[in-house]
C-alpha cells in the first residue's frame, strides 16, 4: 500500500465512510511465512504447525479478554526456531526434531548470550507443544535457566564521546533534525525511543518549555539546548504540511495519524556510529550512580526494580581506605 492510500484510508476511516483494511495482518503474513520457509524441509512442517498454534492462541485470547501475542512476538518467536533449525541441520546433522537433545539446545544458547533469556523461553513454548503433538519425547530445553548477571552489563559512552556528541547535535548543520532530537533527549533525559516517537505537539509547553515524554509523571524541563534542537525539528514538520499530530513525522507518516516506524527510528542514529540504547543506558547509569535509584525511578515513570540493575557493582581502587 502506497503513501496515498495509507492516506485516503486514514481520511475514509476517521470519518467513518469505509472500514479498515487487512493490510497489516496481510503484511504480517507474509513476514511469518518467510520466517518458516526458511526453516529446513524435514523441520519445516513442526514449525508450521507451532505458528498456526501461536495464532489460534491468540485468537482465544482475543475472545477471553487476556493479553494476545503481537505479531511481533510471533515474529521473533519464529526467527529463533529458524535459527535453531538451521543450527541443528547445519551444525549438528540433525534433520528430525525427535534427535534434538540438551547438548544441541545449550549449544545453540552458547551462540548468543545476551539472548539465551529471550531464547529459552521460545524454545520451552516450542518443545512443551511437540511432545504434546508427540514430535518428540522429551522436552531438551527442561531444567535449563537463564543464568547470567543480573546487573547492567552494557557499554557506555565515555565522557570525551558525549560531548562530540552533543556538538554535532547542536551545531552540525547537516545533521538531520530526527537524530538531533533523538541524540539529545536520549543523551540528556534518558528518552527511550519510544518516547520519542510518541512525542506530540500537544504535549509541549512553549512557554514553560516543558514536554510530557512517555508514562513519566511530570512534565520534563527542557535545556535550552534540547529545546532548540526540538524547535528544529518543528520546523521541519511544519515544512512537511502535515496533519500527523507527532513531532517526529516522516515521509511515510506525514499523510496520516500514525507514528514513526521502529525500523526508521532504530536507524536514526547510525550516522553518529552510537545506538539509541547505549546513549539512554549512559545517562540512566550516571543518575542512578549520583541519585536515589527509587528517585530516579520515580522521576522517569520506570519500576523501582528496574533502575537497580544499573548500580556499581565494584568500588573504585581510589575509594578503598589505606591498609
Amino acid at each position: 500500500m502506497g503513501s496515498l492510500a495509507r492516506a485516503l484510508e486514514t481520511f475514509f476511516i476517521g470519518h467513518g465512510m469505509a472500514m479498515a483494511t487487512d493490510q497489516v495482518e496481510r503484511l504480517a503474513a507474509g513476514r511469518r511465512q518467510r520466517r518458516i520457509d526458511a526453516v529446513p524441509e524435514n523441520l519445516r512442517p513442526s514449525v508450521e504447525a507451532f505458528a498456526d498454534f501461536m495464532m489460534h492462541s491468540r485468537e482465544r485470547a482475543r475472545r477471553a479478554g487476556t493479553r494476545p501475542r503481537s505479531d511481533a512476538t510471533v515474529e521473533a518467536a519464529l526467527a529463533i526456531l529458524r535459527d535453531l533449525a538451521r543450527f541443528l541441520a547445519s551444525g549438528r546433522g540433525k534433520q528430525d526434531w525427535a534427535l534434538t537433545d540438551v547438548h544441541d539446545v545449550e549449544a545453540f544458547l552458547a551462540g548468543s548470550p545476551k539472548a539465551r533469556k529471550r531464547r529459552l523461553v521460545v524454545l520451552g513454548q516450542f518443545f512443551r507443544f511437540a511432545r504434546s503433538r508427540k514430535i518428540v519425547l522429551v522436552d531438551p530445553s527442561h531444567g535449563l535457566t537463564a543464568r547470567g548477571p543480573s546487573g547492567f552489563t552494557g557499554a557506555t559512552l565515555t565522557l570525551d564521546q558525549q560531548r562530540v556528541l552533543f556538538r554535532r547535535w547542536t551545531t552540525g548543520p547537516a545533521v538531520h533534525p530526527h537524530e538531533a532530537l533523538l541524540g539529545m533527549l536520549a543523551l540528556l533525559h534518558g528518552a527511550s525511543s519510544r518516547e520519542v516517537k510518541m512525542l506530540q505537539t500537544a504535549d509541549l509547553d512553549p512557554h514553560a518549555r516543558t514536554t510530557q515524554l512517555g508514562d513519566r509523571p511530570h512534565p520534563v524541563p527542557l535545556d535550552p539546548a534540547s529545546w532548540a534542537v526540538l524547535e528544529r525539528c518543528l520546523a521541519h514538520r511544519e515544512a512537511q504540511r502535515t496533519g500527523n499530530p507527532h513531532v517526529m513525522v516522516t515521509r511515510q507518516t506525514k499523510s496520516g495519524q500514525g507514528l514513526a516506524s521502529t525500523a526508521y527510528v532504530s536507524h536514526l542514529l547510525d550516522a553518529c556510529g552510537f545506538p539509541p540504547r547505549m546513549i539512554r543506558c549512559t545517562r540512566l547509569l550516571d543518575l542512578v550512580d549520583t541519585m536515589d535509584p527509587k528517585l530516579v525511578a520515580a522521576a522517569l515513570g520506570m519500576d523501582s526494580e528496574a533502575t537497580m540493575i544499573y548500580l556499581a557493582d565494584h568500588v573504585d581502587a581510589g575509594r578503598l581506605p589505606e591498609r
